[in-house]
């Protein structure tokens, strides 16, 4: 089973969010796992607005392409660009290394405790 981080909240479209300021946001390992060999990663740009809910970007696997929603709303702040540049990053550690983009958060859409997303998806908290 996939790890899910207790420390994190989650949206039910498999990004996590991080209680830092501006808000650091990822793919789960969930998402990761079912995606296969993530080979292409297509982010907001640094001053755009995200909404949440709403589609932001993409992530291109060798099995699919997904879009990418924003858990939240606000201005994206930093992209993490070892994750354009190095997609598989997010396979090995989509938690860590892997994160996505950071956002000055104006407003937090539906999420989902760890062990709620774990029970929902089949993951592992820890």
């Amino acid at each position: 089973m996939s790890k899910v981080l207790a420390n994190l909240r989650y949206s039910v479209e498999h990004e996590w969010v991080d209680a830092s300021t501006p808000t650091k946001v990822g793919i789960t390992a969930v998402a990761a796992d079912a995606l296969g060999d993530v080979v292409y990663v297509d982010l907001p740009e640094v001053g755009s607005t995200v909404t949440a809910g709403e589609t932001c970007g993409e992530v291109e696997s060798t099995k699919s392409v997904s879009d990418l929603y924003a858990p939240v709303t606000g201005t994206i702040v930093e992209v993490n660009q070892d994750a354009v540049d190095n997609p598989a990053i997010l396979n090995e550690d989509p938690y860590g290394a892997g994160w996505l983009f950071t956002v000055e958060v104006t407003e937090e859409g539906p999420l989902l405790s760890a062990a709620d997303y774990a029970s929902a998806n089949g993951g592992d908290v820890a």
